[in-house]
């Protein structure tokens, strides 16, 4: 019988396990894992609409070979080319909700500035009443920068490990990982926010303490999927019929 690929556990996904697995996990190989994770987000940042969706493979095709107490080496992350198209379709499609959430907030903020610029020309000077209302604007800006991430990070947290690990196209896995999350949310929604937490306290040290904990929360993020897409053999071998003299 074979394994139905679009098939998950539910309500498998404890936070602090899967944070505390991941650094026991990558502990003694560390600095391999933040030089892959380092240079992928770099290089993907640079382009993210075509490249953060290799780079992301790459990582997670890494990160599954340590599971799996195979050797890792840094080249291993260029591998996330062989899923170029299904990893930048399902980059475009997690673009979507950023466009939706971010471009309403940043009129806001637009707005907002042209307000205090007309309202200090035509009064000589300031007024306290637009600096208020820009302040709230970057306030809604901020949050929604927020509310997006929260959003991505729950929903498309199994899109990229889906497509290196169960060789789903772009849109299939952006499917399936928007079901697992659901069927997981609690779970899923304390760990994005427990490494929303880490990656904060990490970018209030000049911005590189983050890089220092991505290794960790990407780890955290691969044993998740892992719990919700257990390994399984691809087919199981039927048991053999007992003896007759065994029956009762």
């Amino acid at each position: 019988m074979s394994q139905n690929p679009t098939e998950f556990s539910r309500g498998v996904i404890k936070p602090v396990e899967c944070l505390k697995e991941a650094w026991e996990l990558i502990k003694d190989q560390y600095w391999l894992f933040l030089g892959i994770c380092a240079v992928g987000m770099l290089i993907g940042s640079a382009f993210a609409i075509v490249l953060m969706g290799p780079m992301m493979c790459g990582i997670y095709l890494c990160l599954f070979q340590r599971v799996r107490n195979e050797q890792v080496k840094f080249e291993g992350l260029f591998k996330g080319f062989d899923y170029f198209a299904p990893s930048v379709i399902a980059t475009l499609i997690q673009m979507i909700p950023a466009v939706i959430i971010i471009l309403p907030a940043y009129l806001i903020v637009v707005f907002a500035m042209f307000g205090i610029i007309s309202s200090a020309q035509g009064r000589g000077g300031g007024d306290n009443a637009a600096a208020i209302g820009f302040a709230l604007g970057m306030v809604v800006f901020f949050l929604a920068i927020f509310l997006m991430s929260i959003v991505l990070g729950v929903f498309f947290m199994f899109t990229f490990p889906l497509i290196v690990d169960k060789k789903m196209a772009g849109v299939e896995a952006v499917k399936t990982s928007v079901k697992a999350a659901m069927a997981n949310f609690g779970g899923v929604l304390g760990l994005v926010l427990l490494n929303a937490v880490l990656s904060f306290g990490g970018a209030l040290l000049c911005y590189i303490g983050a890089f220092f904990v991505l290794p960790i929360t990407l780890t955290a993020h691969a044993i998740a999927y892992r719990r919700v897409f257990p390994d399984f053999p691809q087919s199981f071998a039927v048991p053999p019929t007992p003896p007759a003299s065994w029956a009762a």
